[in-house]
């Protein structure tokens, strides 16, 4: 009796673990399980390699890999690491080129078709739709991402990680959406993209429409009756550290702040690198580029390219700063230990953008659900680790680099298991290279309406689709990577993968919804906010005066409209 009852207790605990265990892991998109019930035993073999190699390097380096990811704007694929197209657009990046030599270049990374749904991708591991984070972020937002989140920073920082941010944000203008409430150390940040650049006197005398930045540069005109209906009060940049004060870096309209943000950015990056490796603690550090003012360069000064568009003359500036980076690195003992990612978050701004920005080998742009708008340029090196002249032919996807980055950091344990976590572990294809993903498909949102699926070689377009029969939505992606002969007969042993693709897909969103984008007064909390920029924190009208809650208003979330972004999402 008393063996029965210690079985009986056997089994009852055995059951909970396994219960407990289950809840502990991480919750993936259904069509990852799929893959994972064909593969899933020579994953696992893999993963015990990793493993060791992972425990060897930590023993080698005294510490856990450093992760260095840069993001810039805009960049499609082949633009960066192929000379012979750059000898055809007028502007050279030999460093960059050199880098993608010496690593792995990533012909099938997917991003989200703009700016700042790819940077929530990245920071949450989770497609933007499902942070509420799919529209492109201007100022004044009154919006940003929730603090329910969380980031890489965060996973990381549980870890022992020392972390950063510079650059781009671009995820709201809220307190909770501030880069030091997302679990970065220390941070220097836009919280919009590059438009407040044209927000100057400049700007009000060029490309924008006149009066629309500041009606106090023309002749009074006695029909304008709201002038503080116009943006005010945004802001070039804030910076701080985690549970520390916030403040505001630079002044606009100054232009001169504005372009000296980049210099900062990238002189903040190198001292934090410095920094924590005279600590001897593994770092963190994101710099997303401003990537240049869409007023072009500083007045006065000279061009860099042939090409002279606002893109090519920030590569090429860049590019001469990546050597630096490297050295850096070198200089401080953690070069070998280092992993180092060069990125775009989307494809080039081909709609109603600057000079410069054109379809490359894809068709489509910024806002498109077409491989042009989501496909980018990605090279990585780690010497040592990675293996140098790769070209890596697997299709990754931007959201992969939270959960790999917290495999390399021993902090998978601290990811949320409430949600579903779209990135997929590419440890193994970062280590092993070529034909090693764990991934082949991928979802593409235009905000918050699924456009088109991707299934290794073949896609379908799913806006545009009428009921009943099916159109020609499908694309064979090796005969057509321009997406520019959509068929219906050929595709159609594909259809009904597509379908249960998607309906697996829209069922474990059921299971797992999405969270909301969260609303509230912008720039609040701020140290050393400007006048301006305390009266944008607050209601312009009093409320007592209006007939209509005015905070309703502002929490009121607007339907997704692709012409907000005022660049084609979704034109087909």
């Amino acid at each position: 009796m008393k063996n029965k009852f210690t079985l009986l207790i056997g089994i009852f605990l055995i059951s909970i673990l396994s219960v407990n265990a289950q809840k502990s892991k991480i919750v993936h998109d259904a069509e990852y399980y799929i893959l994972k019930a064909q593969h899933g035993d020579k994953w696992a073999e893999q993963d015990k390699e990793i493993q060791d190699k992972l425990v060897a390097l930590e023993k080698k380096h005294g510490r856990k890999p450093n992760i260095v990811h840069i993001m810039w704007d805009d960049t499609g694929v082949g633009e960066i690491g192929v000379a012979q197209n750059q000898a055809a657009r007028g502007f050279k990046t030999p460093n960059m080129n050199k880098f993608a030599a010496e690593g792995q270049y990533y012909a099938r990374m997917y991003t989200e078709p703009s700016c700042t749904p790819t940077r929530a991708a990245f920071q949450t591991g989770r497609h933007a739709v499902r942070s509420g984070m799919y529209n492109v972020s201007f100022p004044l937002e009154y919006g940003g991402m929730s603090e329910t989140e969380t980031t890489i920073a965060e996973v990381l920082s549980e870890a022992g990680y020392a972390t950063a941010f510079y650059g781009k944000g671009h995820l709201g203008d809220i307190e909770e959406s501030y880069m030091t409430n997302m679990g970065y150390d220390e941070a220097l940040w836009s919280p919009y993209n590059q438009v407040p650049s044209m927000y100057v006197a400049r700007g009000d005398l060029g490309p924008m429409f006149p009066t629309s930045v500041m009606p106090e540069l023309y002749p009074n005109d006695p029909y304008d009756m709201d002038k503080g209906w116009r943006p005010d009060g945004y802001v070039w940049a804030l910076e701080g550290t985690k549970n520390g004060p916030v403040r505001e870096w630079g002044t606009p309209p100054n232009e001169d702040d504005y372009y000296a943000l980049e210099g900062e950015m990238q002189k903040r990056t190198l001292e934090f690198i410095k920094k924590s490796a005279k600590a001897e603690k593994p770092f963190f550090v994101s710099y997303q580029p401003i990537a240049a003012s869409f007023l072009g360069t500083k007045p006065g000064d000279k061009k860099n390219t042939h090409s002279a568009g606002l893109l090519q003359e920030f590569l090429v500036e860049f590019d001469e700063w990546v050597p630096t980076l490297l050295q850096t690195l070198k200089d401080a003992g953690v070069e070998e230990n280092t992993l180092v990612i060069l990125m775009a978050d989307n494809g080039p701004m081909t709609h109603n953008g600057p000079d410069g920005m054109v379809e490359t080998l894809y068709r489509g742009g910024k806002g498109d659900f077409t491989e042009g708008g989501v496909r980018v340029t990605c090279l990585m090196r780690w010497p040592g680790v990675i293996a140098p002249n790769q070209i890596i032919g697997d299709i990754i996807h931007v959201t992969d680099l939270f959960t790999t980055f917290a495999t390399l950091g021993g902090a998978t344990k601290y990811i949320p298991t409430d949600r579903i976590i779209d990135g997929i572990d590419q440890t193994s294809l970062f280590l092993n290279g070529d034909t090693y993903s764990r991934r082949d498909y991928v979802h593409i949102y235009t905000g918050n309406i699924l456009a088109a699926q991707v299934k290794g070689r073949f896609k379908r377009h799913w806006v545009g689709e009428l009921p009943g029969l099916s159109g020609a939505s499908f694309y064979d992606l090796y005969n057509d990577p321009r997406e520019v002969s959509p068929k219906m007969l050929p595709g159609f042993t594909t259809k009904p993968m597509f379908d249960l693709m998607m309906a697996r897909h829209q069922l474990w969103i059921k299971k797992y919804p999405h969270t909301a984008h969260v609303r509230g007064l912008p720039l609040k909390g701020l140290e050393n906010p400007r006048p301006a920029v305390k009266k944008a924190g607050e209601f312009r009208i009093n409320p007592a005066d209006l007939p209509f809650d005015p905070k309703e208003v502002i929490e009121y979330g607007l339907p997704y409209d692709p012409s907000m972004e005022k660049w084609g999402a979704g034109n087909n």
